[in-house]
């Protein structure tokens, strides 16, 4: 592409086919509706049922919405959804490894029966889709895998060391994924967010002195919204980042910075 060539529309996605895992419920919800706005199908694997708030937002963009109850940490699964996305919206062009879980416990008493479940779900099972959807994204000659990271990718992280794990896994794994990839047109990057307002942060939020920590330490002074996530997921499942392979886009108002 020469510098004439660049236009807004290498933004679009117009005609693209994404599964979003967990992409009914909180930040998977704003990945679902930012593709969408940007011009792409959704698929979306949960085991979340949101009552169909999410395929009113996805079609309202005139955009088509599929559900799939799905727990993708069982065998097949994951190899299943890939083939129910192509049967339902002709094709997969983008994949969102957004499904994830977070278990909280004392370091004395982390133990196997919350490692494993948070592997399954954040690990395993990211990579099991992203392996069925890049075979399908190699035959129809390219395509995108986001994978979900997290600012715990490059941090310690108090009561969960099964989350430290998995998200700092994801950012090998996607390194990994794009070194061979790359050459089939198959671009693999990451998101890490920060702190987020969801659902899943109220009791963090709530507890004043907690909430005052967190919020000093980001510059930008504040929790991110799940919005803020939506432009830098259109980026890399767009043409314009065709040549971004193995990056870290990290979204978190600044906070790794302090």
């Amino acid at each position: 592409m020469s510098l004439a060539d660049f236009s807004l529309e290498l933004f679009s996605l117009a005609g693209r086919r994404a599964i979003v895992t967990g992409g009914n419920t909180g930040l998977g919800r704003a990945f679902s509706v930012a593709l969408a706005a940007a011009g792409a199908d959704v698929f979306v694997p949960s085991i979340a049922d949101d009552g169909g708030e999410t395929e009113k937002l996805v079609t309202e963009h005139g955009r088509r919405y599929a559900f799939m109850s799905a727990d993708i940490t069982q065998p097949g699964v994951p190899g299943e959804v890939v083939d129910r996305c192509v049967a339902s919206l002709g094709g997969v062009d983008i994949l969102v490894n957004s499904a994830g879980i977070c278990l909280l416990a004392e370091v004395a008493d982390f133990d196997r029966t919350l490692w494993d479940p948070m592997v399954a779900v954040n690990l395993t099972a990211a990579f099991e889709i992203a392996h069925a959807a890049g075979r399908e994204m190699v035959r129809q000659g390219g395509g995108k895998i986001i994978n979900v990271a997290s600012l715990f990718s490059f941090l310690g992280g108090r009561q969960s060391p099964a989350y430290a794990a998995t998200k700092a896994g994801i950012v090998g794994f996607t390194k990994a994924y794009c070194d061979e990839l790359a050459e089939h047109n198959v671009q693999v990057n990451a998101i890490a967010p920060g702190y987020f307002a969801t659902a899943i942060t109220t009791a963090t939020r709530d507890d004043d002195e907690t909430n005052r920590r967190i919020v000093e330490h980001i510059p930008a002074g504040r929790w991110g919204d799940p919005a803020d996530l939506m432009g830098a997921t259109v980026f890399l499942a767009s043409r314009a980042s065709d040549y971004v392979n193995g990056h870290v886009i990290v979204v978190d108002g600044g906070y790794l910075v302090r």
